[in-house]
């Protein structure tokens, strides 16, 4: 029984290590890298959108607890009309 029982347990890890073998034998080929490349690209550019979006959802947080105009609005307007009209009466 003790026989079977080892010879079971090397026959899987065994069958475990040439598995693991294999996949990095894999890894390590041209395509391989390639998809884990794309892969990479794929992480960083969805983690750049999340930080962008957690930005953009802070700033407005913030510019509504501070009482700003919301963004993508000019805080200034008309500010040059009266200066242009008075140099004009000149």
């Amino acid at each position: 029984m003790a026989r079977t029982f080892w010879f079971v347990a090397g026959a899987g890890a065994g069958a475990y290590a040439l598995t693991r073998a294999r996949r990095v034998a894999e890894s390590l080929t041209a395509d391989g890298l390639r998809d884990r490349l794309s892969g990479l690209a794929v992480g960083a550019r969805m983690f750049r959108d999340e930080v962008a979006a957690g930005q953009a959802e802070k700033e407005t947080e913030l510019r509504e607890r501070l009482g700003l105009v919301p963004h993508g609005i000019p805080e200034l307007t008309g500010a040059r009309t009266t200066t242009t009209d008075t140099e004009e009466d000149t």
